[in-house]
């Protein structure tokens, strides 16, 4: 089938336009053979509906909007049931098959309303859907006011057949929910250009209200009335319109969700409510004054005007200074964040050149007036968070501009760190000034008083930990893991007395990655969990494994600072001793300072642990901002000396303070020392000189698989341990 090209880079299908085109053309047949018309139009109108059937149900199977374009398929339906009765009727059938028509008619285009109203509705909850409700209802009941005043009531006193009241009773009920539909739309902000599927839509609802209403105050005339070219015209406009709807949308036209999401309502929608409430009233009264007069009612219908005048002018007062308050940072009076996206959203659409510049600095600085003297006049300065700032730039050369308001903003804030984004041709708001806040996040890492401007490839670290996400789920079950174990010597023996579990990840796809990749983006995800528990119980099992050939070893296990805040952590240790049989002495298990987060829970979880035997670790102990303050509290029995301390041990009374301090702390308090990262000879031995007991390191062994512990645990000298390591 041949397509057309539609709105943007889609196209619709050239074949069911042309159709849509001849059957709308076709109704010119009914002031050329007025006789012919009746068969006309039902057959134009069955066959559009038809349509709209099959595009409805085709948008549905693609997911966009299932539930609500199968309701409205439900309703399509009984267009083409109302078509072929009429063609029925046409063909000479009884009187009554012209009423289920109608009948059929006026279902159908109420269900066609509650179908566009069901998905705004299901996608909120609590007060955000009854606020929405009642604001729909407010506009629907306005509109509905203005067709019954128009419409309706004329038709109910103008001596209609008996039967009219299927139409009567029907049409108020499809015209409020066509009604409620069009408000819902207005108030969800999805109207942005006319050219959108949805803009379609309500085209032909509103049509289609018109039509009803004309149609209700022809009655009188009934067959001949809704057979007549004029009034069939307008109704297979309105039918057309409600099948090129989803057929837009089937064929990529539009992203009407996602452009509301982006840029929300308009500001006027907000007064639509109070509108449809004065509006009301005031038809309301005109109606008073029309049939009754208004000497007899005048005290009623001034008091009510006066005071829906005063309720009314009350409550814009009150919505404009709602708005003013969300586009205002109270605090400051700088523009809010909501307000610079809203800004910056304008100027995408209208395609103007312009930059994002994300300012943090520090707290305690006059931050309005020195940012507003920063830059100029026509920037717009907002407060995005607590220490914040953005300025939206607007200029024909932005780039040169932006780097230049930047400058002159460090100036005045030698402290702060600025990121910088230039907004690219089709990029959302919301995108560039989620740039600029990436490239502030790597100007602090590059220091104050500086500025980044952003690239693509800053988001290149995202997108690889998103990619080794993917790839952890479902490593664990895959085998992908393994464990490897670094002994742990007596320094002055050089004897093998423990070792430390070590976990390591071959990936098909990503091949070996190392744990300092891949376990940050196992805490992110709470893979580390399951996969934590797994080295757990692996660890325990290979140490009973070499008890039973007669190698008594400790094993040590890292706990993460994610599997510290799991209130089962404490079960799951002692759960794995249980299941393995290993001896609570043999396990040590090792956690950071700076894992602590909730210390009430880690804590008591890590007292259980020890009180059934199990030692407690510190790792890269001294690196922390308040170590002396865990040691008073956290049950203890082993420090860790870090390796960058270890790194520094040179003979020199300076290059050994620090891991002299840690040594002489442990022997004050009786707990051991375990010195990390021993690569040379001599800082084994100015570690014994300072007092440490025991140490690990590339010098004694890499991490080896555990069948080489063995080997190491049997040999006690330093020339077995270089050999079995090389």
């Amino acid at each position: 089938m041949r397509r057309v090209r539609g709105t943007g880079a889609t196209a619709l299908p050239r074949a069911v336009l042309l159709l849509l085109l001849v059957l709308l053309a076709a109704q010119g047949l009914g002031w050329i053979r007025p006789g012919w018309y009746p068969m006309v139009l039902g057959g134009s109108l069955a066959v559009i509906d038809a349509l709209g059937v099959f595009y409805l149900l085709r948008v549905a199977r693609l997911g966009l909007h299932s539930l609500s374009c199968r309701v409205a398929a439900v309703a399509r339906g009984l267009g083409v049931l109302n078509a072929l009765l009429f063609l029925a009727w046409a063909f000479g059938g009884p009187s009554w098959v012209w009423w289920v028509a109608a009948s059929a008619h006026a279902a159908g285009m109420a269900l066609l309303g509650f179908s566009t109203v069901l998905g705004p509705l299901t996608r909120l909850s609590g007060p955000h859907r009854q606020a929405f409700v009642a604001e729909m209802v407010a506009v629907g009941a306005a509109a509905v006011m203005i067709i019954w005043c128009v419409g309706l009531d004329p038709a109910l006193w103008s001596g209609s057949p008996d039967k009219a009241w299927i139409i009567l009773a029907g049409m108020p009920l499809a015209g409020l929910m066509l009604a409620m539909a069009i408000a819902a739309m207005l108030l969800r902000g999805v109207i942005t250009h006319w050219r959108d599927p949805i803009s379609v839509l309500l085209g032909g609802m509103a049509l289609a209200i018109v039509t009803d209403t004309a149609w209700v105050t022809g009655l009188p005339a009934v067959a001949d009335h809704a057979a007549g070219p004029g009034g069939g015209i307008m109704l297979v406009t309105t039918h057309v319109l409600l099948t090129l709807s989803p057929l837009m949308t089937s064929s990529g036209i539009g992203s009407v969700t996602d452009r509301a999401r982006r840029t929300g309502p308009p500001r006027w929608v907000a007064f639509l409510p109070l509108g449809a409430l004065v509006s009301g009233v005031a038809l309301l009264l005109g109606v008073i004054v029309s049939t009754a007069g208004f000497l007899r009612w005048s005290g009623l219908i001034v008091a009510t005007g006066v005071m829906i005048a005063a309720v009314a002018v009350r409550q814009w007062l009150e919505l404009s200074s709602t708005q003013a308050r969300a586009s205002r940072d109270f605090e400051t009076g700088l523009a809010s964040r909501a307000a610079l996206r809203e800004a910056l959203a304008a100027l995408v659409r209208a395609r103007e050149n312009c930059a994002v510049l994300a300012i943090a600095i520090p707290p305690g600085a006059a931050v309005p007036d020195a940012l507003r003297s920063s830059v100029r006049a026509d920037d717009l300065v907002a407060r995005l968070s607590e220490n914040t700032f953005g300025v939206l730039v607007s200029d024909a050369a932005v780039v040169s501009e932006a780097t230049t308001v930047a400058q002159r903003i460090l100036a005045a804030f030698p402290d702060g760190a600025i990121g910088v984004a230039v907004a690219r041709t089709d990029e959302p708001a919301k995108t560039i000034l989620r740039n600029a806040e990436i490239a502030l996040t790597h100007a602090k890492r590059a220091g104050t008083a500086t500025f980044v401007v952003y690239e693509a490839s800053m988001n290149d670290r995202r997108a690889a930990d998103a990619a080794l996400a993917e790839a952890l789920e479902g490593a664990l079950q895959r085998d992908e893991f393994t464990v490897l174990y670094q002994p742990i010597v007596e320094l002055a023996t050089r004897r093998v007395v423990a070792v430390e579990a070590l976990l390591r990840w071959h990936s098909p796809l990503h091949g070996d990655v190392s744990p300092g990749r891949f376990i940050p983006v196992a805490e992110r995800s709470g893979d580390i969990v399951a996969i934590g528990q797994w080295v757990l119980e692996q660890a325990c099992r290979q140490a009973v494994a070499w008890r039973a050939a007669g190698i008594d070893l400790t094993v040590t296990v890292n706990v993460s600072p994610r599997q510290l805040q799991e209130p089962s952590l404490a079960r799951d240790v002692l759960g794995a001793l249980d299941r393995t049989g290993l001896p609570a002495i043999n396990l040590v298990v090792e956690v950071t300072e700076s894992a602590m987060v909730n210390e009430a829970v880690e804590i008591a979880a890590l007292r259980t642990i020890r009180a059934a035997g199990v030692r407690i670790a510190i790792d890269d102990f001294g690196t922390g901002y308040s170590s002396l303050q865990y040691l008073t509290r956290l049950p203890v029995d082993i420090l860790k000396i870090d390796r960058s301390f270890v790194a520094q041990l040179d003979g020199t009374a300076e290059g050994s303070a620090i891991a002299e301090a840690i040594v002489r702390l442990a022997q004050i308090l009786r707990l051991t020392t375990v010195a990390e990262g021993i690569e040379e000879e001599m800082q084994a031995r100015e570690l014994i000189n300072l007092g440490s007991q025991r140490g690990q390191g590339f010098l004694f062994s890499r991490p080896v698989p555990a069948d080489r512990i063995p080997e190491l645990a049997a040999d006690v000298t330093y020339t077995g341990f270089q050999q079995l390591s090389a």
